[in-house]
């Protein structure tokens, strides 16, 4: 497979670092480096990233929050980390233009398919902030919906691990790593790639899903070249 386009799916708290909470400058700068490696390949990159580091919508439900303003709230905070990766590429004079669900004026433009595939033809990196825009959605749904409006060749989840395995790797020493596997029997198995809506998004779109660890510096790249480092799920 030649990819031209990806859309990168990171989690809030992968910008954490070793702090716990919020954004840690070199968690950040990690993920600005792997990103700026694979422009100068001439690979044109979306990104969108969680806010689970500062605010996650369905956790605030359970201590009192009303759900949908939770969400919002979340949405918000996908937006702070989506600048904070911006500023950071920006001093990588990597140029990027950050999108949102929904326009807030002066942190970013609205969202929109023609605008995002524009600026990804002309070099930028393109970070979708906000989401879906509606409560309810996570922020996989988010990236799901991203991938196939700019008809991205790949939707990249970045996680700690290096891949999709028979069980959680972490917890079970015996569980076996799929070098690929299909949307229907990850489904079956019931394995957690991304949230159900944003699998059958994937799924009902041919949008291939590559999970793999991104916190190892030249990962992303070695996943361009084709080295298979994860899993990747498609629907063959």
């Amino acid at each position: 497979m030649q990819i031209k386009r990806i859309l990168l799916k990171l989690s809030g708290e992968s910008l954490m670092g070793e702090d716990g909470y919020g954004i840690n400058y070199s968690a950040v700068d990690h993920f600005a480096s792997e990103i700026e490696s694979a422009v100068a390949m001439g690979v044109q990159v979306g990104v969108v990233i969680g806010g689970g580091n500062i605010f996650r919508g369905v956790n605030g439900a359970t201590k009192g929050f009303d759900r949908r303003q939770g969400d919002q709230m979340g949405m918000l905070a996908t937006i702070i980390n989506a600048m904070a990766l911006q500023g950071v590429l920006e001093e990588r004079s990597v140029k990027s233009k950050v999108l949102t669900a929904f326009g807030i004026e002066g942190l970013g433009e609205k969202a929109h398919f023609r605008k995002a595939t524009q600026y990804l033809e002309e070099g930028f990196v393109v970070i979708f902030g906000g989401g879906t825009g509606n409560p309810f959605f996570t922020t996989d749904s988010g990236a799901a919906l991203r991938a196939v409006e700019i008809k991205a060749d790949l939707l990249l989840k970045g996680t700690r691990v290096d891949g999709v395995y028979t069980a959680d790797p972490e917890k079970d020493p015996t569980a076996t790593k799929y070098e690929s596997i299909s949307f229907t029997e990850a489904y079956e198995k019931g394995l957690k790639i991304m949230d159900l809506t944003a699998f059958t998004i994937c799924k009902d779109n041919n949008m291939p899903i590559y999970v793999y660890n991104a916190n190892l510096p030249g990962n992303l790249v070695k996943v361009l070249k084709g080295e298979k480092i994860g899993t990747l799920c498609t629907n063959i």
